[in-house]
């Protein structure tokens, strides 16, 4: 079956024999705390700087999952409130969850197809976090680099955080213009869902040790103390690191990769155009996600199309919170071979108006 499903996704075809050679070399019973171990984190850290054009003097830390660090963030950055931008459900969502731990956080919404207006923002000047979503997998959209620059230089004193849940790995992200960036692996990476990747500034650093926060299990400060030998603070998801690794070594160069996929996504939204009895859900050009692509129309529609989908099987990706019932979104993702979306063009051909 083909899976378009935007999370967890179609993971890398090769991840098969990688698995069998995880289990061969015996990675699936090495100690955490092994030379094994950290030969491998040491490893995969330089490769990621490498591949994914990670600075060097930003630190790299493994955990569960992107949710996760919404925690790690509330917990060991924030000492009184973050503010929050977002125009859908994940963005909301982060909101929602850091309340629960800094009750003063709050947040602005903006319209799905309107870019996001730092010069006119009014964020609480007592919130010592921004936080963003830069790529909306709930409907398709991606806040714009220059945005995100615009926001770092506006908000000097505040950390600016960015969840990158699907877009890291795919999208040629721009780390110096942002504190903390993080994401899951189940999107871009092409990997099972299980680990969670976070990117951390000097700065973010440094005021993580001056809040000293180590009350819990991935306190930041701790995960900054372990990984200076290369190592994590619990017990990691070692069979997806070494998956990690060994996907990392065969992929190209980001840059090559974001080219690839952002020429795609033109090209599928130009498809999609010709249709009449659904359309794009984002309709301004300029937010509009290269990795995950929202098409709206009446819910039987939607319904039926993605019933005879998996009859022809392929699997098209639920829509997701006000959009639910709605929509359905397309992954774009790096595991996506340019066959697999022309195979999609064809059902579209002959399954629509």
């Amino acid at each position: 079956m083909l899976t378009f499903y935007p999370g967890p996704a179609k993971v890398y075809p090769e991840v098969r024999d990688y698995l069998t050679q995880a289990y061969d070399e015996g990675i699936l019973s090495i100690p955490h705390r092994s030379d094994r171990f950290v030969h491998l984190t040491k490893s995969l850290v330089a490769l990621l700087r490498k591949k994914l054009n990670i600075p060097q003097d930003y630190y790299i830390y493994f955990v569960s999952s992107a949710t996760e660090c919404w925690e790690i963030i509330a917990q060991s950055l924030t000492r009184y409130k973050s503010y929050h931008l977002y125009n859908g459900a994940f963005g909301e969502k982060w909101l929602d969850y850091v309340k629960k731990i800094k009750p003063k956080s709050a947040g602005t919404k903006w319209d799905l197809n309107e870019e996001l207006n730092v010069p006119d923002l009014a964020v609480d000047e007592d919130a010592e976090i921004i936080c963003i979503t830069q790529n909306e997998t709930s409907n398709g959209t991606q806040i714009k680099e220059n945005t995100i620059l615009n926001l770092f230089n506006r908000f000097r004193d505040q950390l600016i955080a960015v969840d990158a849940t699907s877009s890291m790995a795919g999208m040629a992200l721009k780390y110096i213009k942002a504190d903390i960036w993080f994401a899951s692996v189940q999107k871009c990476f092409g990997l099972p869902a299980g680990l969670g990747i976070m990117v951390c500034s000097p700065r973010t650093i440094f005021r993580a040790k001056e809040i000293k926060e180590k009350g819990h299990y991935n306190s930041l400060v701790t995960l900054y103390e372990k990984m200076l030998n290369y190592q994590t603070s619990i017990t990691p998801n070692v069979l997806d690191i070494y998956l990690m690794y060994k996907v990392m070594e065969e992929r190209e160069a980001i840059k090559i990769i974001d080219q690839h996929l952002v020429k795609r996504a033109q090209d599928f939204y130009q498809f999609l155009e010709e249709f009449t009895d659904f359309q794009l859900l984002v309709t301004n050009q300029e937010v509009r996600s290269a990795t995950v692509i929202a098409v709206e129309g009446k819910e039987k529609v939607i319904d039926e199309l993605k019933k005879n989908a998996l009859r022809s099987d392929i699997m098209l990706g639920n829509g997701y919170g006000a959009w639910a019932k709605n929509t359905f979104r397309i992954a774009n993702f790096p595991a996506h071979t340019d066959e697999e979306f022309e195979a999609l063009k064809h059902f579209f051909r002959t399954n629509s108006q």
